[in-house]
């Protein structure tokens, strides 16, 4: 009996206006047959550090955050601030 478990990216979208959210799979197999799957999202913004994603994260994220999208963004950040009173 041969237990194995894997894990990829196999989802990335587009969310909103600018977040990007990422899906981890992780599998887990016996003897080359599925028994488990289980799945790990996160989100990110246009001011997230990319640099430890894999390279397809950081390409969509590149693609998807242009100059203005970000710049639209960093307007969200500074009216929700204001809002708050920060």
């Amino acid at each position: 009996m041969a237990l194995t478990e894997s894990t990829s990216i196999d989802q990335i979208e587009i969310v909103g206006n600018w977040n990007i959210q990422v899906r981890q799979a992780t599998v887990i197999e016996k003897d080359g047959v599925q028994v488990a799957r289980s799945f790990h999202r996160w989100v990110l913004n246009p001011d997230s550090d990319i640099s430890g994603q894999e390279q397809k994260v950081q390409d969509i994220c590149n693609v998807a955050w242009t100059p203005e999208v970000r710049q639209a963004y960093e307007t969200f950040k500074a009216e929700q601030a204001k809002r708050l009173g920060a």
